[in-house]
């Protein structure tokens, strides 16, 4: 499977160009569509897109009896006339007072659509990328798959916010353009010509000076701010690089500290930041020169209606309140055309981000075919309840990886060390155990899946309460705080039974040997019938070791127990010991990691999140 590339649509010159970047955009708002009529939340959204339009609908009938009511007005006006000057002020009040009614209900209801969206699709993404093994496999498919985050939460935010922003408003540009454009014409047969003495008029010359006004405005907006959509996709890419570098140091403040390596980091951010300044320049640029369009067009939408209506008011076929009239339906259909002048920049900023909300989405659902030539390993339950490898060979980033023995066969109740030296592929063999290293040749027959439980040298510890890290995930049994305290016990992490209320981040609070410790006690409260270890004793001294690997002769007496190690076994625990060795030459797996994109195979592959 090719990853798609994660690039908003080309907007090179062209009118061929511009044709295919607008069914790119289509296609992408329909994909979105298609997903949100198949979701829970169609209805409420049905719901208010109703109300909204209702709402809309009253507002542009308001607003044409507000552009009737100038001509009353400015013609009470002009004939000095005061009883109906007091009369037309009654009826101003009560026509704001219903438009203002409308406004209010339009606001609650646009900001609940927002509401809304951004539920759905933040639901929906998450959906994805958490179903199978989807949020590990994207580390692997390149550039789509960097800073997940940054698309779930702050591009979801800002496409459903513009979406209902941009929708609502085009619409009601919509029903003033269709309302007042019959007004105008109507109009239109009032602006009088003389030539040789005689007068005629133009049918519909106020609509045809409008759309030609709005169209030169809309053509200049779209040739000056086409690079604007490029430029905004550029700015969310570089944002969400910096964001990561700060978390990623955040994360690893420690590490930088004790290696003194604070002011080569900020060397390092520098290239991230000049890179975002320089699209935040180029943006400015194209802002700027965006604004000569607008503001210019803006300026002279204030005597546009004026010019091209002087003649019938100076050849005195319109009043005073007609003009007013005329200018007011004038501007109304002008200000709905020019609704693409005035939001062209939101209009880049939103094409933007709907591609890498659809780019990362497509992709989530395309991971499962990723490296698609690359041959895969088969799994399969194992009848026998044993664990069984038949020629097995791992793909790596950097080579391949087998075990010393073609076929091996692992009984329940046995243990089995696994020896590879740091890059060797120990925690791709384990990841492969766990399917989600599928890349390889050979078969895996596993035990019932139920029955496993994998622990990695540095265990993930979700967010919470002590109490819910230990019940996570939802353990087969009920658990009460007798036996969490009785696992903590037997790990020598009596002094957290305290603690068992407090909510911290404890991959932050507890020192890696705890943390592994924390891993045995939450293993004793499961019981699996087999584990796999990834060096996931590697914080401990031998006696710490050989303390926590007795409960598999005690409590977990049954258990099966695979490891993988840098070091053969010294304390004659495990029954057989084999050893995972590079091959030479051979197929290599095209993989580029989140964080390490040219780090050893077990570099990459420890990033699984894989429960402790």
């Amino acid at each position: 499977m090719t990853i798609p590339d994660d690039a908003p649509t080309s907007h090179v010159a062209g009118s061929r160009q511009d044709r295919a970047a607008w069914r790119s955009v289509f296609a992408q708002l329909g994909s979105l569509l298609h997903a949100l009529g198949a979701s829970t939340e169609r209805r409420r959204l049905v719901l208010l897109a109703l109300g909204i339009v209702l709402v809309l609908i009253a507002t542009v009938a308001g607003q044409v009896r507000l552009n009737l009511w100038q001509g009353s007005f400015y013609d009470a006006l002009e004939r000095k006339d005061i009883q109906a000057f007091m009369q037309q002020i009654v009826v101003f009040l009560a026509i704001i007072s219903v438009l203002l009614t409308l406004a209010v209900g339009q606001t609650w209801l646009q900001e609940m659509i927002k509401v809304r969206l951004r539920e759905w699709m933040t639901h929906d993404l998450l959906d994805e990328w958490l179903m199978g093994n989807r949020a590990y496999w994207m580390q692997f498919a390149g550039e789509i798959g960097i800073n997940p985050d940054q698309r779930m939460q702050e591009d979801a935010r800002h496409l459903t916010e513009l979406s209902a922003s941009l929708g609502i408003g085009f619409l009601q540009a919509s029903l003033l353009l269709v309302s007042f454009l019959g007004v105008l014409w109507v109009l239109s047969e009032q602006v009088m010509f003389s030539l040789n003495g005689h007068s005629f008029s133009i049918p519909g010359y106020m609509v045809w000076c409008a759309l030609a006004f709005a169209t030169a405005g809309s053509w200049l907006s779209w040739w000056v701010g086409r690079p604007l959509i490029q430029l905004n996709y550029d700015r969310y890419s570089a944002e969400a690089d910096l964001r990561f570098a700060m978390v990623r140091d955040n994360e690893n403040a420690e590490g930088i500290a004790l290696r003194d390596g604070e002011k080569d980091e900020r060397k390092l951010f520098d290239g991230t930041i000049d890179r975002l300044i320089g699209v935040m320049c180029r943006l400015a640029n194209g802002l700027a020169r965006l604004t000569w369009v607008t503001s210019g067009y803006g300026w002279l939408a204030l005597v546009a209606p004026i010019l091209v209506a002087a003649p019938g008011y100076f050849g005195g076929s319109l009043s005073f309140g007609g003009l007013m009239m005329v200018v007011g339906a004038f501007f109304q259909v002008q200000q709905s055309l020019r609704w693409y002048v005035d939001n062209f920049a939101g209009i880049a900023d939103w094409r933007a981000t709907l591609s890498r909300i659809v780019n990362f989405r497509d992709a989530l659902l395309k991971v499962d075919e990723m490296h698609r030539n690359v041959p895969r390993i088969a799994m399969s339950a194992s009848a026998s309840g044993n664990l069984v490898l038949d020629d097995v060979t791992l793909y790596l980033p950097n080579g391949q990886a087998a075990l010393d023995a073609p076929h091996i066969e692992v009984a329940p109740g046995k243990h089995v060390l696994i020896v590879g030296g740091s890059g060797s592929g120990k925690t791709a063999l384990v990841l492969a155990f766990a399917g989600l290293w599928p890349w390889g040749t050979g078969t895996i027959r596993m035990p019932a899946q139920e029955s496993v439980l994998f622990l990695r040298e540095r265990p993930y510890l979700p967010l919470g309460t002590l109490r819910s890290v230990m019940g996570y995930p939802a353990p087969p049994k009920p658990i009460d705080d007798a036996m969490i305290c009785g696992a903590l016990k037997q790990v020598g992490l009596e002094y957290l039974d305290a603690s068992l209320d407090r909510e911290e981040r404890w991959d932050k609070t507890l020192a890696l040997d705890e943390q592994q410790r924390l891993a045995f006690a939450h293993l004793l409260i499961y019981a699996p019938k087999w584990v796999f270890l990834d060096d996931a004793l590697s914080a401990l001294d031998e006696k710490q070791r050989e303390e926590l690997m007795a409960v598999f002769y005690g409590p977990l007496s049954g258990t099966t127990v695979i490891s993988t190690s840098r070091m053969p076994e010294q304390d004659h625990f495990y029954n057989r010991t084999f050893n995972l060795r590079r091959l030479p030459g051979g197929e290599r797996l095209p993989v580029q990691s989140k964080d390490s994109r040219n780090a050893a195979p077990d570099a990459i592959a420890a990033q699984a999140p894989v429960q402790a």
